[in-house]
């Protein structure tokens, strides 16, 4: 007897958006009832760099500041800043820092502009002021943030003032106190990843219009036949998997900004795929009978 595929692919379907409806309940759920801690700091000057938005060449300043309650970022010697400034992948080493919002102020000049406020830890700034590598590296990924954050484009041909420290009225910030680090490290025992494979998986933006609220991902693990066999870690704005022994490693860096503590994971063994919707952005190819890890992650804003 022959079967309607047409039948089939709406079962699959139905059954998909079921998945997906239970693992954004579940997100919501996860997020109304773990609201991040937060603390108010006052944090102290420390430089003040001048620089431009481009292509419009409006006056920026960026008061990198310090406080002890931002966690110092892992220790790294000299020489290992230049390995990693002189590396494929320089990302891998990230800096703790809270990016304040943007202020109108008055140079010199009398004339108006923004200013940014940078909070960082306070040993790693006393760190970079005694060595010029270090600073140069400090500012140009305070400026990073800054443009990835609220979407600008800073000159880097910058310029850090003399006799200013700060720009402006030194402002209170609201920080998370509760926040995970961006890689949890796992014991070296327990993971495996060579020469595990990197498994194929799809990435669902919701809404799929407008502000996203939720990113759903979709990772097929073949052979594995329990979620016990799965080591999960999930950054601020990463995602690592590994399926033990030596199956699966996955490794990848996410457009948007995780809340952690709101996200969920479901793992199903007999999920079936199907030729996938048009709004996925998909790294998969058509597969059926497959386990997949369904993860719901909660956004806290893009980049």
């Amino acid at each position: 007897m022959e079967t309607d595929s047409s039948l089939l692919s709406s079962e699959v379907d139905l059954e998909q958006q079921e998945l997906y409806q239970q693992l954004l309940l579940q997100t919501m759920e996860t997020r109304q009832s773990k609201i991040p801690e937060s603390k108010v700091i006052r944090p102290q000057p420390g430089l003040c760099v001048k620089t431009l938005t481009l292509p419009d060449k409006q006056k920026v300043f960026v008061n990198i500041c310090q406080s002890a309650t931002v966690p110092t970022p892992p220790q790294l010697s000299r020489e290992k800043l230049v390995e990693l400034l002189e590396s494929e992948d320089p990302s891998g080493y990230r800096v703790p820092m809270s990016l304040g919002e943007p202020h109108t102020e008055v140079d010199n000049s009398f004339q108006g502009c923004t200013a940014y406020d940078v909070v960082i830890s306070e040993d790693f700034f006393q760190k970079c002021v005694k060595d010029p590598l270090f600073q140069q590296f400090l500012i140009a990924v305070s400026l990073e943030g800054l443009e990835n954050k609220y979407n600008l484009e800073l000159s880097r041909d910058w310029k850090v003032l003399k006799n200013r420290k700060f720009l402006g009225s030194v402002n209170e910030q609201n920080i998370r106190t509760n926040r995970k680090p961006v890689i949890q490290e796992i014991n070296s025992r327990d993971t495996h990843t060579a020469p595990a494979k990197r498994p194929e998986f799809c990435l669902l933006v919701e809404p799929p219009a407008g502000d996203p609220e939720f990113l759903i991902a979709e990772i097929q693990l073949p052979g594995v036949a329990s979620s016990r066999s799965l080591v999960l870690d999930l950054g601020e704005d990463r995602l690592v998997l590994n399926a033990r022994p030596s199956l699966f490693h996955l490794d990848c860096f996410i457009p948007v900004f995780i809340d952690q503590e709101g996200s969920v994971a479901l793992y199903n063994t007999n999920t079936q795929i199907k030729t996938m919707p048009d709004d996925f952005s998909c790294h998969c190819a058509d597969t059926s009978s497959l386990p997949v890890l369904s993860l719901s992650l909660s956004i806290w804003s893009c980049f």
